[in-house]
């Protein structure tokens, strides 16, 4: 008989807090760097994502070599690492910087609070990165929307697009002192949308749906709120009849849930989406 196979254990990186920047009251930039990042690198995708993993309370520290599964095997999950998933935002492998934007409410939350105090030479543990979608050439034109969480990757993806490639970008944010600079050519229009009193995600689906779409081949790349990505999702493929491989649609974050919740509950809200978007396709074919 086989012996199993025994799974690889993951790469944890520890990058050390080089900078940190208030972007906008709501936006704080940290940038890592030191020896903990090199072995990091990323692929030529402009939705990278890396999982940071925070000490929880109670807990003081972790013995040394820091092992993830170690832990997972010998602890009680309430001293596991709380995961966070962050974009990133840019990486430099020449000076080997990589740079992390946090939306930050208050005291609200684990990796908001953590950036807005966070001081250069702490460290920060992470894994990764993943990630898959990159803008490509061959579509007529591009779709990028999404609210303050997907920013980052809508940013990195605009600055990858050559001159001559059509884009609307959508950038839902809560007024207009959270608006970003982002460095787009002529082709790229970014259209900054202001939530005010309205719910998150009624001003983005409301400006996709009223766009006038240009002629020919789209790819999209819609991430955000899960319900506010669901609609936009079922617009899209069934409305609009995109093919889905010409689409990249997640919801990174679920109204009135955490990070765990809605990664425990995640890929059973995507099965369901899918047949009941199969299902209304059929019903119009």
């Amino acid at each position: 008989m086989a012996e199993p196979r025994q799974r690889a254990k993951r790469a944890v990186h520890c990058g050390r807090v080089e900078s940190v920047e208030r972007l906008t009251p709501h936006m704080v930039r940290v940038v890592l760097g030191g020896e903990g990042l090199a072995k990091f690198s990323t692929s030529e995708a402009t939705d990278s994502y890396v999982k940071l993993l925070f000490t929880p309370p109670g807990v003081d520290h972790y013995p040394e070599p820091f092992d993830i599964e170690e832990i997972r095997a010998e602890r009680p999950r309430e001293e596991w690492p709380i995961v966070r998933t962050y974009t990133v935002r840019a990486w430099d492998p020449r000076e080997r910087l990589l740079t992390l934007d946090f939306v930050v409410h208050g005291d609200s939350g684990v990796a908001g609070p953590w950036a807005a105090n966070a001081r250069p030479g702490e460290l920060l543990r992470f894994l990764g990165p993943g990630g898959g979608y990159a803008p490509g050439t061959e579509a007529d034109w591009h779709l990028l929307a999404g609210d303050e969480s997907a920013l980052p990757a809508i940013a990195a993806s605009i600055e990858r697009l050559p001159e001559g490639h059509t884009a609307h970008a959508f950038i839902e944010v809560a007024d207009p002192g959270e608006e970003q600079h982002v460095s787009a050519h002529p082709d790229v229009q970014v259209h900054w949308l202001y939530r005010g009193s309205r719910p998150v995600g009624a001003a983005l689906v409301e400006a996709v749906r009223t766009l006038e779409f240009p002629h020919g081949d789209v790819q999209a790349f819609v991430h955000g709120e899960a319900n506010t990505v669901k609609e936009l999702r079922s617009f899209l493929r069934v409305e609009r009849e995109i093919p889905r491989e010409n689409l990249s649609i997640s919801g990174y974050w679920r109204l009135g849930r955490t990070e765990d919740a809605w990664q425990s509950t995640k890929a059973e809200w995507n099965r369901r989406i899918e047949e009941e978007e199969a299902s209304r396709i059929g019903s119009a074919a």
